[in-house]
């Protein structure tokens, strides 16, 4: 009889370093990519203005369509550069209409073999949210996140960040003038585009501060994207350092992910409370530039059964955020393979949040969307790794049973 063993995995081939997009950078990006193809100082200015009307407000894929720039120029930048997009891997809808898209960045080093993230868009009626990453992976182990399992690789580039909302606006038809891609879904009741983005999924913002105040100066520019900074919002797990810089550079919306009023739990879900335990978290949230009753701070507050779900807790969140401009999302647990919490019972949830509303805070209940393709909060976990890890699990496996059976 004979018997195939698995070969060694070949080494990984180098990464083919495409052609730098265009597409997510800053104004000064741009400057600097005609600089590179010789466009004097004085012509660049101009020169950005258009390229900025074309890629954010048309959103337009080939310099050729670019039709108030020469065609020397035009042909010069094709030469250079794209105007490219993340590749959409996959694309996941939820039975509520929620999607997933899974998008594959290509390399930006010679060392980088690109890397993959997920971000959601949540349709619903006066409003379409789209959920977007800031890291590939995350370094915090929220012991209740899934994303939380998965280890940091890196920082996203702001132009990453940016692209993200790009291939939302590409994938709905949200260009003025454009025919959406093939397979594209286009809202036809008016009001289910893009209009808010909340930076809660893969990843600490605020740990990656200076890419994601760029991306927001690029989605929030009237000249293109026009996303007003009242309609971004940034989720923190408690970077206390950084959120005065937060408010008083980006100017966006905040979240706090709290989940719990004790320092003893809270170390025990959100590890980085260790660091900068619950008191000096809301000494900078009552510090935070712009904070008012206009200008709420959000709490979120992920309900876990029989873990910080009780009358006594709920009052304790109440005292401990007097004084606070704050709402209060309450977060039915989204449960996800391999966790060790459940979701807390729905009158338990209404019990609680009817505590917090009656001391005069708002405390809707999150409805959880896109649970059936691990899109709702705290699911979102990279395929890269998944796949990579699977792969390496059947690898084992494969060659244990070969060694097994030529013994």
């Amino acid at each position: 009889m004979s018997l195939s063993v698995p070969a060694s995995p070949a080494p990984a081939a180098e990464p083919v370093l495409r052609p730098a997009s265009l597409v997510g950078r800053t104004r000064a990006g741009l400057s600097d990519a005609l600089a590179e193809i010789g466009v004097s100082e004085k012509e660049r200015r101009m020169r950005v203005g258009q390229l900025w009307n074309w890629i954010y407000h048309y959103g337009v894929r080939d310099f050729s369509a670019m039709t108030t720039i020469s065609k020397v120029l035009r042909a010069a930048l094709a030469e250079r550069f794209t105007l490219d997009l993340p590749e959409v891997t996959a694309e996941q809808v939820s039975s509520d209409g929620t999607r997933k898209w899974l998008l594959r960045m290509p390399p930006v080093g010679a060392r980088d073999r690109g890397a993959e993230i997920e971000c959601v868009y949540i349709p619903e009626v006066d409003r379409g949210t789209l959920c977007v990453s800031s890291q590939v992976g995350c370094t915090l182990s929220c012991t209740f996140c899934h994303t939380g399992t998965q280890r940091l690789v890196r920082n996203l580039t702001t132009e990453e960040i940016v692209a993200q909302l790009m291939v939302a606006r590409d994938r709905l038809g949200d260009f003025p003038g454009r025919t959406p891609p093939e397979g594209a879904f286009v809202p036809n009741d008016g009001g289910r585009f893009v209009s808010n983005i909340v930076f809660m999924g893969m990843g600490e913002p605020l740990y990656n501060f200076d890419g994601v105040r760029d991306a927001i100066d690029v989605i929030s520019d009237n000249e293109g994207l026009s996303l007003g900074r009242r309609r971004i919002t940034v989720s923190t797990s408690g970077v206390v350092p950084q959120i005065e810089a937060l408010g008083a550079e980006m100017g966006t919306m905040l979240a706090i992910s709290l989940h719990a009023v004790r320092d003893d739990l809270r170390n025990e879900l959100v590890p980085l409370n260790k660091k900068y335990p619950i008191r000096d978290l809301l000494e900078a949230c009552r510090n935070y530039p712009g904070l008012s009753n206009a200008k709420r701070i959000t709490f979120e507050y992920v309900m876990l059964k029989g873990v910080n779900d009780s009358d006594a807790e709920a009052r304790e969140l109440v005292r401990l955020l007097k004084g606070i401009p704050a709402k209060i999302n309450l977060i039915p647990f989204n449960p996800w393979p391999g966790t060790r919490y459940e979701c807390s019972d729905w009158d338990r949830i209404e019990r609680f949040s009817e505590i917090v509303y009656r001391a005069g805070y708002a405390s809707p209940v999150r409805t959880p969307r896109g649970r059936d393709i691990l899109a709702a909060c705290g699911q979102l976990k990279s395929e890269t790794e998944k796949l990579s890890a699977r792969a390496r699990l059947m690898l084992e496996q494969s060659e244990a049973e070969a060694a097994a059976l030529a013994s």
